[in-house]
């Protein structure tokens, strides 16, 4: 039953399928529960770090909105990299498979280099200009916190580097088993740094950056096995190759500043937000923090989307990559539906867990009804389905169809809901879901036109 609901009308051969529904759930199921962990992982995190003070707290979650940045240039450089990597597996090119490899490694080290040594040095003075009217003990927070952080930025580069490596060549059960370690590396030691050596700021940053360094190390190694079908070479590393270099940041550089756009917005929607009252900001950001947990399974099936369409636009077999991308989009909805409504059926059983107002309960009901009946049935088409856009070569479409809906569009209607019509959280909601609708209308009449399977990468 569930074969036949997943399967597209419009088939290809079977010599030309090039992943079974076998391959398809090994590959997916790793995904869904790296990303839960990491979400649950960091809830822990945020409880732990609730015991270091008021202070602390509040030097860390400024400083989340800086590191997160960062944390997305590293990451799309990653991505840049897998989407070029899975090409070269699906030409069947090794060599060319492991020059793109070993160069995405270079290029993710250097840039975070560069990056790190900057904060380093303006790191201080960024923080002055952002938040200059926060308290002596917040902002010495703030600065401990960021200085120590700023130091994993090449372990960061590296890690996420071998992640994409590895779910290029569809192997995300390794990807899944080193973020376990690496989360529980993180946690020991915040529980240490918390609640043994009352370090505070330190005492949460030191375990971070220590967890990252110790899976760069693990994926490094495991990158470098030649029994794998793609694997980084030394003297590719150490080699500059401009045009290779050029192919990745064609794919990364977009997507980059997609994100980075994207966490600029979010944080002018948080300012807005501020100035709510006390029940509607709690509301929200309870209510960001289910929305996660019920997102945790679109975001997880983003990177197979990279895979399957990357490896078969790498085959020149544009039919097989349409095929596949209608396929997940199918696997894609009816997971993301049922995960979304199992979400909402325990919302009953995760509010007592606050101690809330009846008011901030009731708002929180709202919002993550509305969040959850879109994210489950349009879920698919608005964050996965870009992902498998970008991995045909459609890098620059998607990226100005996410500015125009996310930071223009979105950015917009927040205000116009939230003061023009009084709103408060509730249409911070509304313009989250209708940004959401919109770019899915947009990527939708995309695929319609046949324009997103016809570029180049290599």
């Amino acid at each position: 039953m569930i074969e036949k609901l997943i399967e597209p009308k419009k088939q290809i051969d079977d010599s030309r399928k090039r992943f079974s529904n076998e391959a398809l759930k090994s590959m997916i199921i790793p995904l869904f529960i790296e990303q839960l962990l990491l979400m649950i992982v960091g809830m822990a995190d945020t409880m732990m770090v609730s015991y270091a003070g008021e202070a602390t707290v509040s030097g860390v979650s400024l400083d989340t909105m800086i590191y997160t940045i960062f944390i997305l240039i590293f990451s799309s450089l990653g991505a840049g990299g897998a989407v070029i990597t899975a090409q070269y597996i699906g030409r069947k090119d090794r060599e060319n498979a492991d020059l793109s490899a070993s160069q995405m490694f270079r290029t993710s080290f250097l840039v975070s280099c560069a990056v790190m040594v900057i904060l380093l040095f303006t790191g201080s003075l960024i923080l002055h200009l952002l938040y200059p009217t926060v308290e002596p003990d917040v902002m010495a927070a703030c600065r401990t916190y960021l200085w120590i952080v700023t130091l994993s930025f090449p372990a960061n580069a590296v890690y996420n580097a071998g992640t994409a490596l590895y779910r290029a060549m569809g192997k995300t059960s390794v990807t899944m088993r080193v973020s376990m370690a690496m989360n529980l590396v993180n946690v020991i030691g915040n529980a240490i740094g918390i609640f043994v050596l009352h370090a505070g700021a330190a005492g949460v940053a030191w375990p971070t950056t220590i967890a990252w360094y110790f899976a760069a190390v693990i994926m490094t190694l495991l990158c470098l096995r030649k029994e794998n079908g793609v694997c980084i070479r030394p003297e590719l590393v150490m080699k500059s190759d401009p045009q290779m270099r050029g192919r990745i940041l064609k794919v990364a550089v977009p997507n980059a500043v997609e994100g980075g756009l994207f966490q600029a917005a979010k944080v002018v929607l948080g300012s807005l937000i501020a100035t709510f009252g006390t029940a509607q900001i709690s509301a929200n950001g309870i209510g960001q923090t289910i929305w996660s947990l019920s997102a945790v399974m679109s975001s997880a099936l983003s990177p197979a989307f990279i895979t399957t369409i990357g490896q078969c636009m790498g085959a020149k077999d544009p039919e097989a990559a349409d095929y596949y991308l209608r396929k997940l989009l199918r696997i894609t909805t009816l997971l993301t539906f049922t995960w979304n409504m199992f979400i909402l059926l325990c919302l009953p059983l995760l509010l007592p867990l606050y101690d809330i107002s009846a008011e901030t309960k009731h708002l929180i009901t709202v919002i993550v009804i509305i969040h959850n009946i879109f994210c489950g049935t349009i879920g698919a088409f608005f964050g996965p389905m870009s992902a498998g856009l970008r991995a045909a070569g459609d890098v620059k479409f998607t990226m100005y169809a996410s500015i125009f809906c996310t930071v223009i569009f979105r950015t917009a209607l927040s205000f116009i809901l939230c003061l023009g019509l009084n709103m408060g959280v509730i249409g911070i909601a509304w313009a989250m879901v209708s940004d959401w609708s919109l770019k899915a209308l947009i990527l939708g009449l995309r695929y319609k036109s046949g324009k997103w399977n016809q570029h180049q990468l290599i």
